[in-house]
């Protein structure tokens, strides 16, 4: 506990016990010499009994500290409580009768056949029955569930598998992929011949198509399958109204669906920003639409995008399809930009193409990207469009895809925790292809993003090449000529576009 220093002893680092600095101040009567407290007083300026490890690495002072400490953890451990579960006492085990007692106080539902509930025993007077009635009919509903099929649904409501065929065969149709999700099935199941047969099936009646009904029934012990065509008015839906504080609420007041609104944001941003939507600017939308003579409803996609603006150029965008591809035109028939190299992933850049220092090798090297820091999990887009090259795993790139452009460009996307694309696969600019993650050697979730040119990486940031569609000739009318008719359209009523599924019915 003491230093020597020029004007004698002061207090300084763990280097003596108390109890000895106190007997080199004060000796008793029986240690008065002055030869004994001076080499007790030498001895303890020298002695540390709790070194620094990191210091004079094995000397002896450094051992008799590692044994102090060795000594120490062990006590610590031998010491430490034992890690064994404290016993408690369980349950015991009901018998029969406990167990019928408390299964007659629960509630069991009927589609699993309850018969719990408490129940009069059974007197002299009751005799068991050798046989009991069935039902003639059973009449029942069911319906397509997501990622279910036509079959599975009528297995699951007591067809059987033979009748299920039979009805399958005499629609035409695959009702794997033609049925949608939600549709319903009226069915009716006739007397079967014994117990141990299934009831077969007596009439089935459901909504292929929005234009189409079929009934399937049995006459003369065969089934026959009836088609119902149903009239549809295909007219698209046109919905205007004002900007206001916001596109998205006034559009859904104007009784737009979300989808609808969520393109024609999409569409209008390819041309200005939405920051710079005024209040005074009026939103033109027309989407597709069909009515049944039934009621029934189907709104499709966005065929329309305009907005006339009340300080700026007015936009006027639709939908055509030309060399079996579907992207937006403006009305003077200029297409879509393609080609042009847009940013991977919503994130800032934290490191530049060139040379670096490895922040995990540790020494210099070549950074053949740019990296953007971004959210575990963000999506990451294709720049451009393209075919992928390589999807999987690549040394120290991690989860990595390499997508191929035209004129020897290729893009490059590493440390994906999750890879949404396939080798040989067409992606097109902003499709997904993958999940921002650490994988590879990564410190931290991020996106790699390399540019080649003719097989060598270039710097990202210098290469941008765009092609635009352009209409002429023949294309050119049809696509004014569609454009005319479509802004030709009446506005559909507000009170006829909001039902009360939310979706848009006006025509």
């Amino acid at each position: 506990m003491f230093q020597k220093n020029e004007f004698g002893s002061s207090q300084g680092g763990a280097t003596a016990s108390l109890w000895l600095a106190g007997a080199v101040a004060n000796p008793g009567p029986l240690h008065d010499s002055r030869d004994w407290r001076m080499r007790l007083k030498d001895w303890a300026e020298d002695v540390e009994l709790v070194p620094d490890l990191g210091q004079r690495v094995g000397s002896l002072t450094w051992f008799r500290g590692l044994a102090t400490c060795t000594a120490l953890c062990a006590s610590a451990i031998y010491l430490s409580p034992g890690f064994a579960p404290i016993p408690g006492a369980s349950d015991p085990v009901m018998d029969a009768r406990q167990f019928d007692e408390v299964r007659s106080q629960t509630i069991t539902p009927l589609a699993l056949g309850a018969d719990s509930g408490r129940h009069m025993g059974a007197t002299d007077a009751v005799s068991p029955l050798r046989e009991t009635p069935e039902r003639p009919q059973i009449e029942l509903t069911t319906q397509i569930g997501n990622g279910d099929s036509f079959a599975r649904a009528l297995s699951r409501a007591g067809v059987s598998s033979a009748d299920a065929g039979r009805v399958i065969g005499l629609t035409g149709l695959d009702m794997g992929d033609a049925l949608k999700p939600g549709t319903r099935l009226d069915i009716t199941l006739g007397r079967r011949t014994s117990r141990t047969m299934p009831r077969p099936l007596e009439s089935l009646s459901f909504r292929a198509r929005l234009d189409l009904a079929i009934d399937v029934t049995r006459v003369n012990g065969a089934l026959q399958a009836q088609r119902i065509p149903i009239h549809v008015d295909d007219t698209p839906l046109r919905i205007q109204g004002t900007v206001g504080e916001s596109v998205y609420r006034s559009a859904r007041a104007a009784g737009a669906p979300p989808k609808a609104i969520q393109s024609f944001l999409r569409t209008i941003s390819q041309q200005i920003s939405i920051g710079a939507l005024s209040s005074g600017d009026r939103y033109d939308m027309i989407v597709a639409h069909r009515r049944a003579e039934t009621g029934d409803v189907e709104v499709g996609d966005l065929l329309y995008a305009g907005l006339k603006r009340a300080g700026g150029k007015n936009i006027d965008m639709l939908k055509w399809t030309t060399g079996g591809r579907t992207e937006w035109f403006e009305a003077s028939g200029v297409g879509e930009r393609r080609g042009v190299l847009s940013q991977p992933v919503s994130g800032r850049i934290t490191s530049g193409y060139g040379m670096r220092r490895h922040p995990i090798l540790r020494f210099t090297r070549m950074h053949a990207g740019i990296d953007f820091a971004a959210p575990y999990g963000s999506p990451v887009y294709a720049a451009t469009d393209g075919i992928v090259e390589y999807a999987g795993r690549h040394g120290g790139h991690g989860n990595y895809v390499k997508l191929r452009h035209g004129g020897g460009i290729a893009t490059g996307y590493a440390h994906m925790s999750r890879i949404a694309a396939t080798p040989g696969q067409q992606v097109r600019r902003g499709q997904v292809i993958g999940y921002v993650g650490s994988s590879g050697l990564s410190t931290g979730p991020h996106l790699h993003y390399e540019l080649y040119r003719n097989g060598q990486t270039v710097n990202p940031s210098s290469v941008s090449f765009t092609t635009t569609a352009q209409l002429a000739g023949r294309d050119l009318a049809a696509f004014r000529a569609r454009l005319a008719s479509l802004k030709s359209l009446r506005v559909g009523l507000a009170a006829q576009a909001m039902p009360k599924d939310g979706s848009a019915t006006g025509g």
